[in-house]
């Protein structure tokens, strides 16, 4: 079930809601579970098992975890729990991939499992391993299995993030308070991610799809399609998270922000503390910082960050075109470590520009079914292959495209947000936004809607994961 459909919009979140709301307190995780539990049934009745079973053994471990703190068992059991975890995910998300990467290698015919990946693995695959990490560096074990259940499980952020740590939110699954501002600011977030994902998202979508159906590309085409996958990407996902924290806040969580505007840095290491910050921060606090991060020496810190980015790379995708784009961006960090980012602040212009063309570069790897297509798609921005400059289908779809465009763009960036602030600041102003923006809000819902109702082009970049 997708954010961006008539079935959770109008069947699924009404009765939800209403259910949680006029609950005791003492039942709003158990209602969270269930609802959680029939939002994941719903596209995966099959692996709702699968999650159940990772999340009991999550609580398991963080129970003998605290048992045996300050001891040898203890420290076994943190690891163990590490191991089971990461194995649902190697088999239901790798198996298949190592199998076929094995026969290329060595000329074998052994025949692919074709296991369907459960949608949203490696987002709660992570929550449960850092659950019991943190549990073992100090963390309270939750001695109810319903609210870790609820936690792992949790609908808003289920599917696609953003990746909520149990020490951020171990106190509001205790107690937390529900009120109509909390639930006007969530209600605010979700229509704005929403907006993000119909009119922007699935807008890109079409013509990155155009792109590909073409037979008559040119070298501007090729430009214009990587451009609108790079917006598609972001607005998708960014979309998705500001709907995941708008629900969080109308059930009274607090999760943490996703994206701050990632197109608008000035180096690839401030595009990585902008672009999913959840995974990021995950990454650094789990992964690189205990093999040592940049304590140990240049070369070892150079290797860490190598080791960081072939698995950020695995956690987006079986393949190795998933690969080569962590790889990519490890030596983009490494060369900016060690020489680029004093030389790029002096340039502030420049810095921009060198940031968009190697993260336009690396979304069209992360794009592409495999190397072969990522490779052929690298040349065409290049002009290989003989390919014209620009076509007369080019022309034709850049100006039919033209508006969503330049809108994404304009979209991608603080402008329209400090407009707003300083419109706000203005005497009297404030009271007309009060008044006008409820208003702009339902008529953005209902155009939305009429959109949902008539198109069927509504995808989701982020279900691979």
């Amino acid at each position: 079930m997708l954010f961006s459909s008539i079935p959770f919009l109008y069947y699924f979140l009404p009765p939800v809601l209403a259910l949680y709301f006029f609950s005791p307190k003492k039942w709003r995780n158990a209602v969270l579970l269930l609802a959680s539990l029939i939002f994941y049934g719903w596209g995966e009745p099959r692996y709702v098992l699968l999650m159940l079973v990772s999340v009991f053994f999550g609580y398991l471990f963080g129970l003998l975890i605290e048992r045996f703190r300050e001891t040898p068992a203890s420290k076994a059991a943190c690891i163990l729990s590490v191991a089971v975890s990461l194995s649902f995910l190697l088999y239901f998300k790798y198996t298949d991939f190592f199998l076929e990467s094995f026969n290329a290698v060595t000329g074998q015919n052994i025949p692919l499992l074709k296991i369907a990946l459960p949608i949203g693995i490696s987002f709660y695959t992570f929550q449960v391993i850092s659950y019991t990490i943190d549990v073992y560096r100090g963390v309270p074990a939750q001695k109810s299995f319903v609210r870790l259940a609820a936690y792992i499980s949790m609908f808003p952020q289920l599917i696609a993030g953003p990746i909520v740590r149990y020490s951020d939110i171990a106190a509001q699954l205790e107690e937390r308070t529900l009120s109509v501002s909390a639930a006007a600011a969530g209600i605010r977030r979700f229509i704005l991610g929403l907006a993000k994902k119909i009119l922007l998202a699935n807008q890109l979508g079409e013509f990155c799809a155009v792109f590909r159906a073409s037979d008559e590309k040119s070298v501007l085409f090729y430009w214009l399609y990587a451009a609108a996958f790079a917006l598609q990407i972001y607005f998708d996902f960014s979309g998705y998270s500001d709907m995941a924290i708008g629900l969080g806040r109308i059930l009274g969580f607090d999760f943490l922000e996703n994206f701050n505007y990632p197109y608008i840095s000035a180096s690839i290491t401030e595009f990585w503390r902008r672009w999913h910050m959840s995974l990021g921060t995950w990454f650094r606090d789990y992964v690189y910082i205990p093999l040592g991060g940049n304590r140990k020496g240049h070369a070892r810190q150079i290797l860490n960050i190598l080791i960081v980015w072939v698995l950020t790379g695995f956690w987006h995708g079986a393949a190795w075109n998933f690969v080569v784009w962590g790889l990519l961006f490890a030596v983009l960090l490494i060369v900016e470590k060690r020489w680029l980012l004093k030389p790029l602040k002096k340039c502030p212009a420049l810095s921009h520009v060198y940031v968009l063309f190697f993260v336009v570069i690396s979304f069209v790897i992360f794009n592409a079914q495999d190397m072969t297509q990522a490779l052929s798609d690298i040349g065409g921005l290049f002009g290989a292959g003989a390919l014209p400059l620009v076509s007369a289908e080019t022309l034709y779809y850049m100006r039919s495209f033209a508006v969503i465009l330049i809108a994404s763009a304009i979209g991608a960036t603080p402008l329209i947000r400090r407009l707003t602030l300083k419109a706000a600041s203005i005497p009297k102003a404030d009271r007309i936004l009060t008044v006008a923006e409820p208003l702009f809000l339902m008529m953005l819902l209902l155009v939305m809607t009429g959109y949902l109702v008539d198109g069927s082009f509504n995808p989701f970049l982020y279900f691979r994961f």
